[in-house]
């Protein structure tokens, strides 16, 4: 969950999108990404399941290199919260189209983050929700201020709320969560059950694309292949056995 800050968020130009840092920029187009060996994930043709718990594969958003503010091991990846509300998020390493992503995660007091997928690296945005749909991860009961249900944990942030089969675990202890994108049907699992269901590919979210938030946005889910991110929104969260696999 982010509040809103408008640094001169610029339309993306046919063809290509220009990336600080990324020398593959020439391998992502306009909305739809297209595929390139050189940075596109791994796109095993038994589906496998990929690790993303290692320092090599992620780095912060606009930059080169894995930010102060995170610390990843082969058993966790740390925020340590101390970028404040812009600037800390970090990405991963290669892009991705259709997936299914799992983990594990839990949250301080009062804390505040999320799960990007699609996201789009470019220097005329400071963070990936400028561009990218957010699985959120919030404390829902402890956050101190007023909070609506789409800004609750496993919602999709501004977008869709999760059902009443949602069941969050207390604040610091472990949630298992995934995302699935197949084809623009997406779904949220949060300790095993099924949240929010939706179809990216219909008018009914074209309609809520285009309304609330998203309206200062103009390039919000304009991708259907990009990077993944973790937020840091100033608050520690924890994740720990975070994989992927291609459903292409």
């Amino acid at each position: 969950m982010k509040k809103i800050y408008l640094w001169g968020i610029g339309l993306l130009l046919a063809g290509q999108i220009s990336c600080k840092n990324n020398p593959n920029k020439e391998a992502l187009s306009n909305s739809n990404f297209a595929n390139s060996s050189a940075e596109i994930g791994d796109l095993n043709k038994n589906n496998s399941w990929e690790s993303l718990m290692s320092p090599e594969k992620w780095r912060g958003y606009n930059q080169g290199s894995l930010p102060y503010n995170w610390q990843i091991s082969d058993s966790l990846i740390s925020c340590f919260g101390l970028a404040g509300d812009v600037g800390g998020d970090i990405i991963s390493t290669k892009i991705y189209g259709n997936f299914e992503l799992s983990w594990s995660w839990k949250i301080s007091p009062e804390g505040n983050s999320g799960v990007f997928y699609h996201v789009i690296e470019d220097t005329v945005y400071h963070s990936p929700y400028q561009t990218a749909p957010e699985y959120q991860l919030l404390d829902d009961v402890g956050f101190p201020s007023p909070i609506e249900d789409w800004q609750k944990t496993g919602a999709n942030y501004a977008m869709h709320i999760a059902n009443d089969a949602k069941r969050l675990s207390e604040v610091g202890d472990w949630n298992t969560s995934r995302i699935i994108f197949d084809q623009g049907k997406v779904s949220h699992y949060l300790n095993g059950a099924l949240i929010v269901s939706f179809d990216k590919f219909t008018p009914e979210w074209e309609v809520l694309r285009n309304s609330g938030k998203w309206t200062d946005y103009p390039d919000y889910g304009k991708a259907n292949m990009g990077y993944l991110a973790l937020q840091d929104h100033g608050s520690g969260v924890w994740f720990k056995a975070v994989k992927i696999r291609s459903l292409d």
